[in-house]
C-alpha cells in the first residue's frame, strides 16, 4: 500500500499551520475592514459548470470523475461559477452592492512547480451589483492592495498591473482581424513578456498582425485608447495606491468570463501572486438571463502569497514571530507540591475556560524540569502551585519577575493578562 503524500498536496505540521492560520486571520480582518462578509460553497460541483464557464486551460486541469449516481462531477478548481450561482439564487432579496469573500480549498490537476500545487487554498473577494466604473473597480483593487500591506509590504515589494480586455477588440477590428480569433490573440499577448520575440512575431503574423505594431501599442499609455483606465488610475491614486499601481495592456487574464477591467498583483521576482477583474455577464449566463448582476472580483492563493511574504525579511520575520506566539501556551502551571495537584488542576481548568492557553505536567516532575519545559514551550508566565496554597506565585519567564497572588481564577487571570 502506498502511504506517501500525493504529488502536489501538502501536509501542515503545527509550526507551518500556525503561520498559515495567521495569514488567513489577517485576510479575514482586512476583508471585514472593507465591509466584505464571508461565505462558502460546496467543494464538489457538476463538471459541466466548469466546462461551460471557465475556459480551455482550466477545464483540462479538472479533478473530474463519475460518482455512484452516474453524474460527472469535479472538485472545484475555482469559486467564481459557484459564487455567481449562489448570488443569482437570492439576489432579488439582497441589498446591493454585495461584498463577499471566502477562504476555501481548491483542486487543479496540473504539474506541480514553484508557486503551484494541485491542492491550494484561495481567498476570493467579489463585489456584485455595481456597474463597471472607477469607484467600484477601485474598491476591489484597494482591498487587494491592503492584503500585502497588512504584512508590512509596500512599493518595491509588489505592484498591481491593470488593463481592460475591451482594449483589444477595437485594436483588432481596426486591423481587420476576425473577432472570433480574439482569444487566440489574447493568449499571445498574455505571454509576450515571457516568450521569445521571434516566436511571438510568428504567432502574430499568423493572425495577420505586425509584431512591431503590437509592441508599439503595448508601449503607449493605454489610458489614451481607453479613458476609463485613466479614471481608474486617478481613483487609485486618490486612495494612496499610486506607488504600487501601473497600467499594462499585457494583462488579459486567462478565464473566459472576464468582460472588462482585469488586474494582477506581482511580487519582486515578476511572478503573478493574484488576479481578477470584471465579469459582468456571468450571472446572466448562469441564470439564462433571469438575473443580471455586474460583478468584479479577484483571487489570491496561499502558496503564491506565502512566497511573496518570504521575499520580504520584515514580513517573514513578523509572520514567524506571530506563529511562535500561537504555538506557545501563555501559562505553564508548575506543580511544586504534588499534594496540591487537584487544586492546581481546578485553577488551570478555570483559566482555560476564561480563554487562557495553559499547559502543565501530566505527572510528577521535578520543579526545575517543569521550568525548563515552560521555557522550551515558549510560555510567557509560570504559575507555581506549592505549599503556600491558596496563594500562588506568578513568574514572568522573560524577566524572572515574580509576584504572589491568591489562587482565585480572577486574580491569576489578571496577573497573566499583562
Amino acid at each position: 500500500m502506498n502511504t506517501q503524500l500525493l504529488t502536489g498536496f501538502q501536509e501542515w505540521h503545527p509550526a507551518e499551520f500556525a503561520a498559515r492560520r495567521r495569514v488567513f486571520e489577517t485576510w479575514r480582518r482586512v476583508c471585514r475592514a472593507h465591509a466584505f462578509v464571508e461565505y462558502d460553497g460546496p467543494v464538489l460541483e457538476p463538471a459541466a459548470l466548469y466546462r461551460k464557464k471557465s475556459g480551455g486551460e482550466l477545464v483540462g486541469q479538472l479533478f473530474a470523475f463519475t460518482d455512484q449516481g452516474g453524474e460527472e462531477v469535479a472538485l472545484r478548481p475555482e469559486m467564481t461559477p459557484t459564487l455567481a450561482r449562489m448570488v443569482a439564487a437570492r439576489q432579488a432579496q439582497m441589498r446591493k452592492p454585495l461584498k463577499w469573500f471566502s477562504i476555501a480549498p481548491f483542486f487543479r490537476y496540473e504539474r506541480p512547480q514553484k508557486g503551484r500545487r494541485r491542492e491550494f487554498t484561495q481567498l476570493n473577494c467579489d463585489l456584485f451589483g455595481e456597474a463597471a466604473g472607477p469607484i467600484a473597480d477601485a474598491e476591489v483593487i484597494a482591498l487587494a492592495a491592503a492584503l500585502p500591506r497588512a504584512f508590512g509590504l509596500g512599493a518595491g515589494d509588489f505592484t498591481i498591473r491593470i488593463s481592460d480586455r475591451s482594449l483589444w477588440p477595437a485594436f483588432l477590428a481596426a486591423r481587420g482581424v476576425d473577432v472570433a480569433r480574439t482569444d487566440e490573440f489574447l493568449a499571445v499577448v498574455d505571454k509576450v513578456e515571457r516568450a521569445p520575440a521571434v516566436e511571438t512575431d510568428a504567432k502574430l503574423a499568423a493572425l495577420g498582425l505586425d509584431g512591431s505594431d503590437v509592441r508599439a501599442f503595448l508601449a503607449a499609455d493605454p489610458a489614451a485608447a481607453l479613458p476609463s483606465l485613466g479614471a481608474l488610475r486617478e481613483e487609485l491614486g486618490a486612495r494612496g495606491l499610486g506607488d504600487v499601481v501601473r497600467l499594462d495592456p499585457t494583462i488579459v487574464r486567462g478565464l473566459a468570463y472576464y468582460t472588462g477591467m482585469v488586474f494582477e498583483i506581482f511580487g519582486p521576482t515578476g511572478r503573478a501572486v493574484a488576479g481578477g477583474g470584471r465579469y459582468d455577464g456571468l450571472v446572466a449566463t448562469l441564470t439564462d438571463g433571469a438575473a443580471n448582476l455586474p460583478a468584479v472580483g479577484f483571487a489570491i492563493g496561499d502558496v503564491t502569497f506565502a512566497d511573496l511574504l518570504r521575499a520580504s525579511p520584515v514580513a517573514s520575520a513578523r509572520l514567524a514571530a506571530a506563529a511562535r506566539e500561537d504555538l506557545a501556551p501563555r501559562v505553564y502551571g508548575v506543580i511544586a507540591d504534588e499534594t496540591r495537584r487537584a487544586d492546581g488542576v481546578r485553577l488551570f481548568a478555570a483559566l482555560r475556560a476564561a480563554g487562557a492557553s495553559v499547559e502543565y505536567p501530566l505527572g510528577p516532575m521535578k520543579v526545575g524540569k517543569q521550568f525548563g519545559a515552560a521555557e522550551q514551550l515558549g510560555a510567557r508566565f509560570a504559575v507555581v502551585i506549592g505549599g503556600e496554597w491558596p496563594e500562588v506565585k506568578v513568574k514572568t519567564l522573560a524577566t524572572r519577575e515574580e509576584q504572589a497572588v491568591q489562587g482565585m481564577p480572577e486574580a491569576v487571570l489578571a496577573a497573566v493578562s499583562q
